[in-house]
């Protein structure tokens, strides 16, 4: 049996191992921050010419960060990943190693609050043009890529608004006129991720979230081709200090071996919920793209088969009934995260989406009261009920 043909499960627990010559059975985790060589020359040669499993200083690489690296480029489908110091590491890495003053980049403005500070402030004072549109509007993309344009940057499934986006029509736009396509995916998670089949060329993510999945520690990855990821995002991740901690890299290697079993499960109490809180009468809405009632339910399901752990309600009353709701409840926990073991719920308007303007909140879909929803993995009967007795009290 081919270790090519392994399913995705089986590459989540084996692929990428390195054992020492004591042959452990759970992955070695190498605490060192540089590493030693027999002779002065070795070192020359080591620097001269590094070979894949051949390491300079843990900032470089690391055996140990190297197989968190190696596992979920496989799982991506991608020929090689670099892992940093956090999801925004990762975003930032992408796409400062690859823009420059003068280059053009076109965004959606659906964005979590820190990737559009980058995209709408950071890139700019650099000198780069960046232009943000709906990206829901297939017609918006068309105007907006221009025969220089050098990446388009979007989420896949956009935090908090859970907006989605034709990527595969994305795509052939800006492949059209030679732009990379760069897409944050934290949302649609590893399992249900359909980056590298739209022809994606940069998958990024915050493997603090469902990688980790259980509120230990911070990470990210950017997967790509080799050319990109040993070229240009290594050499400018390296040396601005963006890389993970080889701890960081172990717990989350560790946690790979039940990335399935816990994103399926709350995928599943995900769409269990929306189905309980369907018409209620205290709700605006509930959105999860996979559930009928999400305006782009057909695209979503015709990308993938669910569309990510994470749900949100609208409040009918706002922002006062927002946090009415969010003290009566007893299973979920308040947080700004989102993708752990626990249910967390977050009010995006006064925690993470503080900085949008209010003026500019409704070309986003954030309103006062809408309301996120983790699904965790305590019981969906639980949680169901959690959410159900919330409401009762408004």
């Amino acid at each position: 049996m081919s270790k090519d043909n392994w399913k995705a499960q089986t590459k989540l627990i084996h692929h990428g191992t390195r054992r020492s010559q004591y042959g452990e059975v759970s992955e070695a985790l190498f605490l060192t921050q540089g590493f030693v060589y027999e002779t002065a020359e070795d070192a020359e040669a080591r620097f001269v010419n590094q070979g894949d499993d051949e390491f300079i200083y843990a900032r470089y690489g690391n055996p140990t960060t190297r197989m968190f690296e190696d596992r979920m480029a496989e799982i991506e489908g991608y020929e090689d990943a670099f892992a940093t110091a956090s999801g925004m590491a990762a975003v930032s890495g992408a796409l400062l190693s690859l823009l420059k003053a003068g280059d053009h980049l076109v965004s959606s403005r659906a964005l979590f609050g820190s990737c559009n500070y980058i995209v709408a402030e950071v890139l700019p004072k650099f000198g780069v043009e960046t232009t943000m549109i709906d990206g829901r509007d297939l017609n918006a993309w068309k105007e907006a890529i221009r025969p220089d344009t050098k990446a388009v940057f979007l989420e896949s499934i956009s935090n908090p608004t859970l907006e989605v986006i034709d990527l595969k029509a994305v795509v052939e736009m800006a492949h059209a006129v030679g732009a990379l396509v760069i897409v944050d995916n934290a949302m649609c998670t590893p399992i249900f991720s359909y980056a590298k089949e739209c022809g994606v060329d940069l998958s990024v993510y915050s493997t603090t979230k469902h990688v980790d999945g259980q509120g230990r520690c911070l990470g990210g990855i950017i997967c790509g081709s080799k050319e990109l990821i040993r070229g240009p995002i290594e050499m400018y991740i390296k040396h601005t200090g963006g890389a993970i901690s080889p701890f960081n890299a172990w717990v989350q290697l560790k946690s790979l071996e039940t990335l399935d079993l816990r994103v399926r499960q709350q995928a599943r109490t995900a769409m269990a919920l929306c189905e309980a809180l369907d018409g209620h009468p205290a709700l605006a809405s509930v959105r999860y793209p996979s559930y009928k009632s999400h305006p782009q339910h057909e695209l979503a399901l015709s990308q993938s088969e669910a569309a990510g752990t994470v749900i949100t309600i609208d409040l009918k009353d706002g922002k006062d009934a927002a946090f009415k709701f969010l003290n009566a409840l007893e299973v979920f926990r308040i947080s700004n995260n989102f993708a752990d073991a626990k249910s967390i719920a977050t009010h995006p308007c006064t925690t993470t989406h503080k900085n949008v303007p209010v003026e500019k909140r409704p070309e986003v879909g954030l309103t006062d009261g809408l309301v996120r929803l983790s699904m965790g993995l305590e019981d969906p009967a639980d949680i169901i009920a959690d959410i159900k007795q919330a409401l009762d009290q408004l």
